[in-house]
């Protein structure tokens, strides 16, 4: 009775309040003991952790006398401190900690304040291609048609950047070098290789195209080429826009490194979404117009153009003897809707070039046109993207068959009956193309991609003695894989 009064003056409060502090402190469950522990055993428990999470005091040893209540819950209170220290540091660690993500829109490392942020992704693209009749040339293969990784991503709140390097074929080519200068989503600044402003086709994703090359039409748009951009969106997203200088790309082509003929060209596009941010029927409806203007001089494949097939068999081209020598213009209305498995995208745009040879000059309009519809047959939504992630990805163990897409398109392209025979060859280049295709998409998973096309072109002119140069029938198969 007299230790029991002696220790309670001590510390100002009862044992058993201390007791159940440290046995709560301590985490020992009191509905699992049959019989509260002594001082003893909570001094030594508490000595154990202080040794564990580095508290710094040793437990005290000997017997119930020689406990001090006071000493113990002034040593209880300073680990639950050294704890919380502990704890604020870890979380002050995670803050500052990079966020590592992988998944199927490929590998990014970011800043813990989102500031940087490094992206890696990928597209590889192995093509069949089987021809049964078309121009000389025009083999059974297989190649390797697409193989880029893009690396991409930010440096700092204003700064973002992309390069994608190109491996397939027989040497190593620059698709995309560019930088960002984003001083707000109205205006960005954009230097470097990228896409030009002119092509609705053109600016669409090599891996969300919905046949294996893109149509006749993308034949008369430039495709990449070397310039600063300003850019942006407004209200809210429903109005694009972008304008900008570039050294100048021939249709249908990217720009060569340098700028040959000392001269610039001007290129701007102009982009409706009206209703996308109303999810009514409309949402998916865009529509538009993009342009160039500026001068060419000079003769060769840097400066006057080639027009393929959707068989990438060419079937015109300008003698070689012909120059560009003066404005060259293009514009071209576009537009696209979607509505759930439902898609389809047109655009129409006419190519102007003065040209010269032998003291002669005129100038000349080629035009050209397409229209291409999707159905998604199994429900998932089409759009200007492709199909972003099957319902069901492939999984034949579980039923999963991954998402189908039908696809149909025509186009037609024109040239000017004033290029003939002077400025082209009639019994080698051909006065017009016609060509339609369809196919089947299949996606295995958000990732993988199966596509199969049949496509045919037909011709006017093109062929000695002015005959109609022979129908152009192919198979075109890829196998896509894109992260």
């Amino acid at each position: 009775m007299q230790r029991h009064n002696r220790v309670q003056g001590a510390g100002g409060r009862s044992p058993l309040w201390l007791t159940g502090a440290l046995a709560c402190a301590l985490a020992v469950p009191a509905a699992a003991q049959q019989q509260a522990p002594t001082l003893e055993e909570l001094a030594r428990r508490l000595a154990q952790l202080e040794q564990r999470y580095g508290a710094g005091t040793a437990a005290a040893e000997g017997g119930e006398e020689g406990l001090d209540l006071a000493a113990l819950d002034q040593r209880l209170r300073a680990l639950e401190r050294n704890l919380e220290l502990q704890e604020e540091a870890r979380q002050a660690r995670e803050k500052e900690a990079p966020v590592v993500a992988v998944g199927s829109r490929g590998a990014s490392l970011k800043s813990a304040n989102g500031d940087y942020e490094f992206r890696f992704r990928g597209l590889l693209q192995g093509d069949g291609r089987f021809f049964n009749s078309g121009a000389p040339g025009a083999n059974d293969t297989f190649l390797l048609r697409t193989a880029r990784p893009t690396i991409e991503g930010t440096l700092g709140k204003w700064i973002g950047y992309r390069f994608t390097p190109e491996f397939a074929g027989d040497s190593a080519s620059i698709v995309d070098a560019y930088a960002d200068l984003k001083f707000s989503p109205a205006a960005t600044v954009r230097l470097g290789k990228f896409t030009s402003p002119v092509g609705l086709e053109r600016l669409q994703s090599s891996s969300a195209l919905s046949a294996v090359e893109r149509g006749i039409a993308s034949e008369l748009a430039p495709n990449r080429d070397i310039g600063v951009q300003l850019q942006g969106e407004l209200a809210k997203g429903t109005v694009s826009y972008a304008v900008g200088v570039f050294n100048g790309a021939v249709d249908g082509r990217d720009a060569v490194t340098t700028n040959p003929d000392d001269e610039f060209e001007y290129g701007t596009r102009l982009f409706f979404e009206p209703f996308r941010n109303d999810p009514g029927f409309w949402s998916g409806l865009g529509f538009g117009i993009g342009g160039s203007v500026g001068d060419v001089s000079g003769s060769g494949n840097n400066f006057l153009p080639r027009y393929r097939t959707p068989g990438q068999q060419q079937f015109f081209g300008y003698r070689g003897t012909v120059a560009a020598d003066g404005r060259r213009t293009r514009w071209s209305p576009q537009g696209y809707f979607y509505r759930n498995r439902f898609g389809v995208l047109a655009e129409y745009i006419e190519s102007a070039q003065e040209v010269a040879v032998a003291g002669t000059r005129a100038e000349l309009e080629h035009d050209a046109w397409q229209a291409t519809v999707s159905w998604v047959l199994t429900g998932e939504d089409a759009s200007y993207r492709g199909v972003a992630k099957p319902a069901s990805p492939f999984n034949p163990g579980k039923g999963g068959w991954g998402a189908w897409e039908l696809v149909g398109r025509y186009g037609e392209l024109d040239v000017d009956a004033a290029a003939f025979p002077l400025f082209a060859d009639p019994a080698v280049s051909a006065r017009g193309a016609q060509t339609w295709t369809v196919g089947v998409n299949w996606y295995l998973n958000s990732n993988l991609k199966l596509v199969a096309n049949y496509l045919q072109t037909s011709f006017d002119g093109g062929a000695a003695g002015g005959a109609d140069r022979r129908d152009e029938k192919a198979v075109f198969t890829r196998l896509q894989v894109a992260f």
